[in-house]
Formats: C-alpha cells, sequence, structure tokens
C-alpha cells in the first residue's frame, strides 16, 4: 500500500475539484429532447390463458429456491 503525504493528497483534491468542474461546464451546454409521455398509466399487463408452461425452467426454479413446499416458493421480502 503507497502512503501519500497531506501536500499530495490536496494536490490531488484541487485537481479532482478542477476536473469535475471542466465536465460541469462541458454539460453545460448539452441539449436534450423532451421525452414524449403515453396518456394513461402503463406497466399493466393482460390478463389470458398465458404462455406455455416450461417444465425445466420451473424445476431448475425449484431446485434453487432455499425454502419451498410442492406448489410455491417460499420468499421473504428484502432478504436478498
Amino acid at each position: 500500500m503507497v502512503m501519500i503525504n497531506e501536500a499530495k493528497r490536496e494536490e490531488v483534491r484541487k485537481e479532482a475539484k478542477q476536473i469535475l468542474q471542466k465536465f460541469a461546464k462541458s454539460l453545460e451546454s448539452v441539449k436534450l429532447k423532451e421525452k414524449k409521455r403515453k396518456n394513461g398509466a402503463g406497466g399493466f399487463r393482460e390478463e389470458g390463458i398465458g404462455a406455455e408452461e416450461n417444465a425445466d425452467f420451473r424445476k431448475r426454479m425449484f431446485d434453487n429456491a432455499p425454502n419451498k413446499d410442492e406448489e410455491c416458493i417460499i420468499a421473504e421480502k428484502k432478504e436478498w
């Protein structure tokens, strides 16, 4: 591990601050197009029969699940 003295550390801080200021200044000239929004809420799926079951995928999912019973994977929120 390389140890640097306080003078070198302050020099690096000043250089980093200058780089950030130059970057922020260059971003001022960037023009972005406005995004068009769709009317209504999104993210909802159509109810129906659904896709065909993939038995191999189901088996692999159940093999990898730590807590399960015959038909369900038992999971807790925010535990991963």
